[in-house]
């Protein structure tokens, strides 16, 4: 059983329903959950004013949780970047605290990592992952949907691995795509203790040339995003090249980018051609597919902690818990 503490430093909870199921499931699996006072405030768009967000991710650095939690991403946390407790939340984290999160959280893992190194990790919300909606949940409140099936299953075996401390890795198929890419590297080492490191491209690329940017060389970027249409993401990633970001890691990992719409103008125009043209680009190597993103299947990821990424046939993987 974990004591995790569930905290909102961005957007304001509008679906109170996920947030209810998210705490019961949470206590269903066995674990202690502590709300924080602030967590259902609203203010604008925001949790609660700045000065109020501010209080609450101190009042979980002093929790002595197993687990942070937030409640749900959006925005908000971008403009507290000046003002974070980072010593308190290295502090927490050094102490055995798990900071997850995803999406707008992004901001605060990587300022961590300028400021303070120390793992956070990359994972579910509670609203929108232990919150999800099953048929025997589609009359409660806004948000409910029967064709809907609860907290992916792979979510929840990543985060009882998190509490447990059993968590050494994760795995997933590679698309044929990627293999072609490889040229005939289908085994072995692509990355050795490298940082694992990034998160929500739009948010990480917000933070290039502020002080909450961190300086990672030889590490293992991965990247994600949603509602943003190719020609935006590659966008952002050209940004990452021309700045030099992308060269200087020893693997680019692509999550999930979703929930846009391709238009007539396009015209062939594609993810899948964004992602040809950043490898023609660069020599580091470019997997896609990760089971990470806006959504319900999301592993976690170790932000900050050196890993080992390989491939074996088809399967990439990669590994942490024999590094420490």
């Amino acid at each position: 059983m974990a004591h995790v503490y569930v905290y909102s430093p961005s957007g304001a909870v509008r679906d109170r329903a996920a947030f209810r199921r998210g705490v019961r499931r949470l206590q269903t699996l066995g674990h202690d959950v502590e709300v924080d006072t602030a967590a259902l405030l609203s203010w604008q768009r925001f949790a609660g004013d700045d000065a109020t967000r501010l209080a609450a991710i101190g009042r979980a650095a002093a929790s002595g949780a197993d687990v942070a939690l937030i409640s749900r991403g959006g925005y908000g946390l971008s403009r507290l970047l000046p003002d974070l407790p980072w010593r308190a939340i290295a502090r927490a984290a050094e102490r055995g605290t798990r900071w997850v999160g995803f999406s707008d959280f992004t901001a605060l893992q990587l300022g961590l990592l300028a400021r303070h190194p120390a793992t956070t990790w990359a994972g579910p919300a509670l609203c929108e992952g232990f919150g999800a909606a099953d048929g025997t949940d589609a009359g409660e409140g806004h948000g409910g949907d029967a064709t809907t099936s609860g907290p992916d299953e792979i979510m929840l075996a990543c985060f009882e691995d998190l509490t447990s401390g059993s968590g050494e890795g994760t795995g997933w198929r590679l698309p044929a795509a990627d293999l072609k890419a490889l040229q005939g590297r289908h085994g072995g080492v692509l990355a050795d203790h490298g940082v694992l490191w990034g998160g929500n491209l739009a948010m990480l690329t917000s933070l290039l040339g502020t002080p909450w940017w961190p300086e990672i060389k030889g590490g293992v970027l991965f990247l994600e995003d949603v509602g943003e249409h190719p020609y935006r993401i590659e966008r952002m990633l050209t940004q990452l090249l021309h700045a030099g970001v992308l060269a200087r890691q020893k693997l680019v990992v692509l999550g999930r980018f979703t929930d846009y719409s391709l238009t007539p103008h396009d015209r062939g125009y594609s993810l899948a051609k964004v992602v040809d043209w950043l490898r023609a680009q660069l020599k580091v190597p470019v997997l896609t597919g990760l089971p990470f993103g806006h959504v319900p299947t999301k592993v976690l990821l170790p932000v900050g902690q050196p890993v080992q990424a390989l491939v074996e046939g088809r399967d990439a993987l990669l590994l942490w818990g024999h590094l420490h």
